[in-house]
């Protein structure tokens, strides 16, 4: 389905897609210093919680073969686990690589393992997905996001090849247009029947449209239930409980932050005001106008139906079931890492 590569390890450098330019045009880039790995995230060129965390693992592992000073090496590995705040699976994919014996071949099972976790979330979200189900989503979660087979669009395209065929209405994700630009380029690949949508138009989409169900992806997930994701989320969440439409959550176990307690503890990433006072490069709001950007929301537990994870379907009470979690084995790899 995917034609894109997100991530690759290139021997000398970690290869990877500047997702900025899609859908008009495929370049791929060479990170090769702290700075390039840094900026690169920083950027958006490479975006997706889970992505993110494989490109970071592969960044680390690449300063870890071209550093010899440790301390050196420590500074910037840190300068890439604080590259963007919200996103637990950069920190999470960082530490793993700092605490292995071989740096590479850690960041190759990362890979590795998050290509069967989006398989395994794929497959236990594919019972939630009724026969042509009108489904919502926000931003983009496919492979592009995942350097895997995604995670809320993976259960989508998983439901396409069952012959469930899903109809997707996907939010555009102002102000970046992730939604419009690579959710909505995956669903085509896939074959997936979808509409692209203002999302300002989900309200009246849920009041008209027969909507069934919203599943979308996620940044960290409280130990409680909360869950930071894209902006507008919170929203959709909001809209879904007003009109009686589940709200799914789809997410690796990497995105459960087990050490905080409540979505207010998660930090918020503030982006620059010219993503929002300008558009496709030319400014719309009058100058000096004051701007407010948040990158992602925190949607309540309690607004949440299930999280979809690699170990299945985690349901309320969540102070309970979402602790658990922590304790189940980690997915393995049942054959080498080959990136």
């Amino acid at each position: 389905m995917n034609e894109f590569i997100p991530v690759a390890w290139d021997g000398d450098a970690v290869r990877y897609l500047d997702q900025r330019l899609l859908p008009h045009e495929v370049r791929y880039e060479r990170a090769q210093t702290v700075a390039d790995i840094e900026g690169a995230i920083k950027s958006l060129a490479i975006r997706g919680a889970p992505c993110i965390g494989v490109f970071a693992a592969y960044g680390v592992a690449l300063l870890r073969r071209t550093i010899s000073d440790d301390g050196r090496f420590l500074e910037e590995a840190s300068r890439v686990r604080a590259a963007r705040p919200t996103a637990v699976n950069l920190a999470w994919a960082v530490d793993r690589v700092l605490a292995a014996g071989d740096a590479l071949e850690e960041a190759k099972l990362i890979h590795e393992e998050q290509v069967a976790i989006d398989e395994a979330i794929a497959q236990n979200g594919f019972e939630l997905i009724p026969k042509n189900a009108r489904i919502v989503t926000i931003c983009n979660t496919g492979p592009l996001a995942t350097a895997g087979g995604g995670t809320a669009l993976g259960v989508i395209i998983a439901a396409q090849r069952g012959a469930k065929k899903p109809h997707v209405f996907a939010c555009e994700t102002r102000p970046l247009l992730q939604g419009a630009r690579l959710n909505y380029l995956e669903l085509q690949q896939a074959g997936v029947d979808a509409f692209l949508m203002a999302d300002s138009a989900a309200a009246i989409a849920m009041q008209r449209k027969g909507i069934d169900l919203v599943i979308v992806g996620a940044d960290r997930i409280a130990s409680n239930g909360d869950t930071a994701n894209k902006i507008g989320t919170y929203a959709l969440a909001i809209l879904a409980a007003h009109h009686g439409i589940p709200f799914y959550i789809a997410a690796p176990r990497s995105t459960f932050d087990f050490a905080i307690r409540r979505g207010d503890e998660i930090p918020i990433e503030e982006r620059n005001a010219e993503e929002v006072s300008s558009f496709a490069g030319r400014r719309v709001a009058p100058e000096g106008a004051a701007v407010y950007n948040p990158a992602f929301d925190v949607t309540p537990g309690h607004l949440i139906a299930a999280f979809v994870t690699e170990c299945g379907i985690v349901r309320s009470p969540y102070v309970e079931s979402i602790p658990d979690l922590e304790l189940r084995p980690r997915v393995r790899v049942a054959t080498p890492a080959t990136h």
